[in-house]
């Protein structure tokens, strides 16, 4: 059951109910019930640009051009690990995606696949269609089965900024390339891991993600 399904059922048996739970817990109630992990250290007053800690994911639905289908991130019912890359990046995108797949390769060597989603987010549209990012998907050694990673594909340059720019506030900038169709882009590393009631309880960035905090993580938050 989930903790927000939990706290809702406790508030409805009444003050007595709560007040025994309070004092069970030492007076006090959870101050975050949203999330499983702790606030992390040094975390600003005013958190950070993009979705982090104890911040729920946008309601938001996008394409999976792999899948010929949509996917409605809020509707996901496991935790979520997220991250946003283009395929023709030859620098930090394949660690990126390289880490969620080591994730997705534990998942199924443990047995929780279908305990986790992945969602990795292309803001390359124009590239990154159906046919692409399933020629990627071989290139990184993803697996296919079980049915957990899902390539996302926002339908336009200008969706693409609306969805990852403003709703996950994650910077991306297109900039001129001698090489791989003239452009490539300049953009901020983030892997995202959220709970299943779409809460983000670790955001990691930088350049070279470590996958085994992300797995440990990840095992509290299951």
């Amino acid at each position: 059951m989930k903790r927000r399904t939990v706290l809702t059922t406790l508030a409805a048996t009444g003050t007595a109910t709560l007040g025994a739970l309070a004092g069970c817990l030492g007076g006090a109630l959870d101050p975050n019930p949203n999330v499983t992990l702790d606030q992390p250290e040094e975390y600003p007053d005013n958190g950070y640009p993009y979705r982090s800690w104890n911040d729920r994911l946008p309601d938001v639905t996008v394409p999976a051009p792999t899948e010929d289908r949509s996917v409605s991130i809020r509707e996901i019912d496991t935790p979520v690990l997220m991250t946003f890359f283009f395929s023709h990046c030859r620098t930090v995108c394949p660690v990126l995606v390289g880490a969620l797949q080591n994730v997705q390769m534990d998942s199924i060597d443990n047995g929780y696949a279908d305990s986790v989603t992945f969602l990795p987010m292309t803001f390359d549209p124009a590239r990154d269609d159906g046919e692409r990012l399933k020629a990627y998907t071989d290139e990184m050694n993803i697996a296919t089965d079980p049915d957990n990673w899902h390539f996302l594909r926002p339908e336009s340059k200008q969706r693409a900024k609306a969805v990852i720019q403003e709703k996950f506030g994650v910077m991306f900038e297109k900039q001129p390339n001698e090489n791989d169709d003239g452009y490539m882009f300049a953009h901020y590393p983030l892997i995202v891991l959220a709970n299943a009631d779409g809460y983000v309880e670790r955001a990691y960035k930088g350049k070279s993600p470590n996958p085994e905090p992300i797995i440990e993580d990840l095992k509290e938050v299951r």
